[in-house]
């Protein structure tokens, strides 16, 4: 095995790190569900898929027994955490809230939690047990991979990307959609869906990955020889300044030019460049982006170009 890479031709977008999502609110906290269209139950139809844990929607009762026990075990805390819980809402460095918000869809945030969502058949039931945090082996990570003609997600073991495994793939044209959840742990929860309405629901530790992730999910590629003079000269100009403020910070001021350009849904177009290679916890770390209007002028930033 090695680190994986597109074929002749394919250009690489975009790698971060993904699993499914794992419940938040009180009745389904620690939990996910893989279901049809009935809302059955459908893990152990997947082909394929190792037995994994079995989990029931928490009743009020039991939800009301867990929250006793809590209270009782942290009464001598309160003001701590209450304070704590304020600061972290202001956005202190002592946290955040694990859920903020109101859920957007209780019916799949709160009274059910579903990660795979497809019918008999289904796009979505081709995904790979790893993503599943209670299946895969420990020191196990899963990466999302987006080129400008499919998804990847690959595994490695031991932090080691130069170990991939290719788990599972499949053409772009099976994308209908990208949404990103704001019911989950830190907004970084995001559902794809499919052409045939099924879906599933991921999370990634890494907001810098999931936001390349939701940017590449949704935008078309510029081919570099297709850029205006204009379009040229301004990534040109942008690239010298970065080498310019590089050697003034010490640095050599040598900066890999390599980048891609794709056209957002506003019109404008960003570049983004970067210089380091796929590493486990971020996956591809992004090194600069440079936002330009059709003209290659500087536009007043729009909803979406940057998400």
């Amino acid at each position: 095995m090695a680190v994986w890479e597109p074929r002749r031709g394919e250009t690489l977008l975009s790698r971060g790190p993904v699993e499914f999502a794992t419940g938040m609110a009180a009745p389904v906290s620690g939990m996910r569900w893989f279901r049809d269209t009935e809302r059955r139950d459908i893990q152990h139809e997947l082909p394929g898929w190792p037995e994994g844990p079995t989990y029931t929607v928490r009743s009020r009762a039991d939800r009301n027994v867990r929250s006793t026990a809590r209270k009782a075990g942290v009464f001598g805390h309160t003001l701590v955490v209450l304070a704590a819980s304020a600061l972290g809402a202001l956005g202190s460095p002592f946290g955040e809230p694990r859920i903020r918000g109101k859920s957007e869809d209780p019916e799949n945030e709160v009274d059910d939690f579903p990660v795979i969502w497809a019918q008999q058949g289904g796009i979505a039931r081709t995904l790979p047990w790893q993503l599943d945090p209670a299946r895969r082996p420990a020191k196990y990570r899963t990466h999302l991979i987006i080129t400008d003609v499919r998804l990847v997600v690959v595994g490695f073991p031991d932090d080691d990307p130069s170990r991939d495994e290719s788990l599972c793939e499949m053409d772009r044209p099976f994308i209908a959609r990208a949404e990103r959840k704001k019911f989950s742990q830190g907004h970084r929860n995001f559902t794809i869906t499919f052409t045939d309405d099924s879906w599933c629901r991921l999370h990634s530790y890494s907001e810098n990955a999931l936001g390349r992730i939701l940017r590449h999910l949704s935008s078309t590629l510029v081919p570099l020889d297709q850029l205006t003079s204009p379009q040229r000269n301004a990534i040109h100009a942008y690239l010298a300044a970065r080498a310019e403020s590089d050697r003034k910070s010490g640095g050599s001021g040598r900066l890999n030019p390599y980048g891609i350009v794709t056209r957002r849904p506003s019109g404008n177009l960003l570049f983004e460049t970067w210089s380091e290679p796929a590493e486990p916890v971020n996956g591809i770390a992004g090194y600069g982006i440079h936002l330009m209007s059709p003209e290659g002028g500087h536009p007043t930033l729009q909803p979406g170009d940057l998400d």
